[in-house]
């Protein structure tokens, strides 16, 4: 296994985002690493997220920008040339668009990744590299034997969801982050890439702008404080696990502080059965924290919902030691306390822009590096 070099250059695609903006940030506090934010900007409000990185770059060099698109295969390997790791976050997000826009959510999702993959392969350097999947694809886990226990469905077999679990792409989003999954998968395998591919559950936290496609916790939060009402797909009592971002960051840098193990290794990652919520159950959890009702009402299953989805991340803290120490009431208490102290960060909630045409994306470096 290739050792890390002391000179850490860290290159985040989708660098802007919730999880992306999350750990620069802590690149930035605890490391002596240069980073370097890869985005696209098509996320409402994310632009912030910018201006609150370059205000905890004390060192202006240590934080590069570059407002691009994953889809353009130039940009990508023209940002991939000094970096020694990369965290690839940029993509579509959302279930329903994906089945309203496949082809997109292909581009972005599949081909963006392989512009990665293949990036990473002819810089010669053998980054290492993480690539955050979803639990979408294990599809909607037919073998689960679920129950209704009050507001909420159980399993069975009382057991979360482990890596043995067979792949089921359902959904375009499902397919097109389990072919992306794949292809880091088998880079690592084929050429020697030092990647690691983690399958996440529902991640929430600070910075996170939610809506009722992805964010759903913090959508859920804002709403109440706000005094809006949401809508509900399905019955309420479909089950998440839900992970602080805080916990995903200490994530990625145990992966890496143990490549020896993990290079090459696919993770579920998420809060696991003592974080795990059904969407009636964490209604009264917000009233709690917030000391507002939400006002809900219910409407028809969406395509590719799951009605039971909890992690079962022993793997991972079996190889890295790992586990979480956010539990849920906490993670709705950062994510109210950000909403009070930072409201014109988060603005109102919307779905999020579709990207312009490739040819009329820009491309705009803050300064480089040699």
């Amino acid at each position: 296994m290739k050792k890390l070099v002391s000179l850490r250059s860290v290159l985040i695609f989708g660098g802007a985002g919730f999880i992306g903006s999350n750990w620069a940030s802590r690149l930035l506090q605890t490391s002596d690493a240069r980073v370097h934010i890869f985005d696209n900007l098509s996320r409402r409000g994310v632009e912030k997220n910018l201006h609150w990185l370059r205000q905890q770059a004390n060192n202006p060099e240590r934080l590069k920008i570059t407002v691009a698109d994953v889809r353009d295969a130039v940009a990508v390997k023209r940002a991939m040339a000094s970096a020694t790791e990369v965290y690839h976050f940029a993509a579509q997000v959302a279930v329903t668009s994906s089945v309203t826009d496949p082809r997109h959510d292909f581009e972005v999702n599949a081909l963006g990744t392989l512009n990665v993959l293949e990036a990473a392969r002819q810089s010669g350097r053998q980054p290492f590299m993480l690539f955050t999947s979803t639990n979408k694809v294990y599809g909607n886990l037919a073998n689960k034997q679920l129950v209704l226990t009050g507001r909420r469905y159980c399993a069975l077999d009382d057991k979360g969801v482990s890596e043995s679990q067979p792949l089921d792409l359902y959904s375009p989003y499902g397919c097109s982050k389990g072919s992306a999954d794949q292809y880091v998968h088998d880079y690592s395998r084929i050429f020697g890439l030092p990647a690691v591919v983690f399958r996440m559950s529902c991640i929430a936290g600070a910075l996170q702008c939610g809506n009722e496609d992805q964010g759903w916790l913090a959508h859920f939060m804002y709403s109440a404080l706000e005094g809006r009402p949401v809508v509900i797909y399905g019955d309420g009592k479909q089950v998440r696990d839900v992970l602080c971002v805080d916990d995903l960051v200490l994530a990625f840098e145990r992966v890496r502080a143990h490549l020896d193990t993990t290079a090459g290794q696919i993770y579920n990652v998420g809060g696991g059965p003592a974080n795990s919520v059904s969407l009636l159950e964490v209604m009264d959890e917000i009233e709690q924290v917030t000391g507002k009702k939400i006002q809900f009402t219910l409407q028809r299953a969406r395509p590719g919902d799951q009605l039971f989805y909890i992690t079962d991340f022993e793997k991972l803290r079996k190889h890295t030691g790992w586990m979480p120490r956010t539990n849920l009431r906490k993670t709705m208490e950062i994510i109210c306390n950000w909403w009070k102290e930072r409201p014109a960060v988060v603005g109102p909630v919307s779905m999020p822009s579709v990207p312009a045409p490739l040819a009329l994306r820009r491309t705009t470096d803050s300064c480089d590096w040699t």
